[in-house]
């Protein structure tokens, strides 16, 4: 009679957990179909300063939710604040943007504010479980000096998340004392990583990445950071819905000045979120969506208690983050040089270039490798087999500004083989530098000589593939234009 009522317990508790796994899982579909509600639609690209999001928090004073508190000054003066909601006994404290070019999750907590005002929209039972059952602790921009510059570090040049030991910053004062005076039994340590990081040894991007931070170097495991791998499972397993088979880990080796492994070793349970790329999404409007169902799916399942439930051993099942992937590859071309012919890969990344006090930016991409790219992915690739490629020519004829070469008719430009169209010598340039255009070309100012030779390590990624006398494509600052279905519509030129 044991063993059958020790298998009743078991299939008991299978299907409870099932039907628990079922729950959970529609309701973070339902918050990702709904997220447009509460999407904060003053926030639209990510390289907003703080100037952007003080109304925000502004607005909620007078709401009796929230709480609002001053918590201290960056270096330059800029004043930091919290944002608390709820009266739970269960403490979350929740830190976005130490890097202040890490912006994804600082979009996601508006519009998570905007979904706790929410009511009469099928989400009144998540919403009055977790303002009953936990306290939320939001910093929306723990590093304003940083975010005003759209770079990671602190304007004192100090990597932040490398300052718990030390508290060199003003920044890390402020969050370690945070800690101390909350005591808060969950942290969510929320960044943004490179969107060329692969999930495990895949062409796959990692769109999310986590890590369970380890509080020593012996990676130990206690019920602290047990907590953090549990909360971490229940999260892959809803987003690998929406971002199947995109969500990596990061390794966890101890950082001894890492805010996350200290948080962790001073008895937080710690998850770090990181926000990686996903293509054709470069503002990170479906990351930011993402965030958004996430971090509520995590909070409802520290509301009830529920991530206890979860395995730990899958944790460790997530592929970790591999260096993997390029922009773009170019694969099996025909390189000539010195008379001798040969097939090789490029490897080519678009890299960011801020301009308009730091509000914008445009693409300067560079050839970063080059021979046999066979282990390495492109989150976009061409096969150029049959095609040899070659350094485009330069157009006879210079022109006084941008605007005109703007006025040519670039395809037929490509298709003759000239990629590079120079400026005259009085044009006025001054204002100019390293910038862009609109034009599917590369701009020589006077004076700028273009690449000689073959292109190669190190170039520009401009240059043509012809087969035979046809150029079938143009590669221009790292862009791929098919000549014969020509759409200048997801690239961009380059003023040099």
């Amino acid at each position: 009679m044991k063993p059958f009522i020790s298998q009743l317990f078991f299939l008991i508790i299978t299907l409870t957990t099932i039907a628990s796994q079922a729950q959970t899982e529609e309701m973070a579909r339902r918050l990702f179909d709904k997220h447009a509600t509460y999407r904060e639609a003053s926030l639209t690209q990510r390289r907003f300063k703080q100037k952007d999001i003080l109304p925000l928090i502004s607005k909620r004073q007078g709401n009796p939710i929230y709480n609002i508190e001053s918590v201290g000054e960056s270096f330059e003066g800029r004043n930091i604040q919290m944002i608390k909601v709820g009266n739970g006994k269960r403490k979350v404290l929740l830190w976005t943007q130490m890097h202040g070019d890490e912006p994804t999750a600082t979009m996601a907590t508006f519009d998570i504010f905007n979904f706790l005002e929410g009511k009469n929209d099928g989400f009144d039972a998540l919403r009055k479980d977790l303002l009953e059952n936990t306290t939320l602790y939001f910093v929306p921009m723990l590093n304003p000096d940083g975010a005003e510059r759209y770079q990671r570090r602190t304007v004192q040049g100090i990597d932040m998340n490398r300052d718990a030991a030390a508290r060199q910053t003003p920044e890390a004062v402020i969050l370690k004392g945070l800690v101390d005076r909350l005591k808060p039994d969950y942290g969510f340590n929320l960044h943004d990583q490179s969107p060329r990081y692969s999930a495990g040894r895949s062409p796959k991007v990692a769109t999310i990445s986590f890590l369970a931070t380890s509080y020593d170097y012996e990676l130990s495991i206690n019920k602290v950071r047990e907590r953090s791998m549990q909360l971490i499972v229940g999260m892959n397993k809803i987003l690998q819905k929406y971002i199947p088979g995109q969500v990596a880990r990061y390794a966890d080796d101890h950082e001894p000045r890492g805010f996350g492994d200290n948080v962790q070793k001073w008895g937080t349970t710690l998850v770090l979120i990181e926000s990686g790329g996903y293509v054709g999404d470069p503002e990170k409007q479906y990351i930011r969506q993402l965030n958004f169902m996430a971090i509520l799916s995590a909070l409802a399942k520290i509301s009830d208690n529920s991530l206890t439930k979860e395995d730990r051993d899958d944790y460790y099942k997530i592929p970790e983050n591999g260096r993997w992937l390029y922009d773009l590859v170019v694969r099996n071309a025909t390189v000539r040089q010195s008379g001798k012919s040969f097939t090789a890969d490029f490897g080519i990344n678009r890299n960011e270039v801020s301009y308009s006090n730091a509000t914008k930016f445009f693409y300067y991409s560079k050839i970063e490798d080059f021979g046999d790219l066979h282990p390495q992915y492109g989150s976009q690739e061409l096969d150029a087999t049959g095609l040899t490629v070659e350094k485009g020519k330069i157009y006879p004829t210079a022109y006084k500004n941008v605007s005109e070469i703007s006025k040519l008719n670039a395809l037929n430009l490509l298709k003759e083989g000239y990629t590079y169209v120079r400026l005259a010598p009085d044009a006025n340039t001054r204002a100019l530098g390293l910038y862009f255009t609109t034009s599917p070309l590369h701009i020589l100012r006077a004076g700028q000589p273009a690449p000689s030779g073959t292109p190669g390590l190190g170039n520009t990624a401009t240059f043509i593939l012809k087969k035979g006398s046809q150029v079938k494509y143009a590669v221009v600052n790292g862009f791929v234009y098919d000549l014969e279905n020509f759409d200048i519509g997801k690239g961009q030129g380059i003023v040099e």
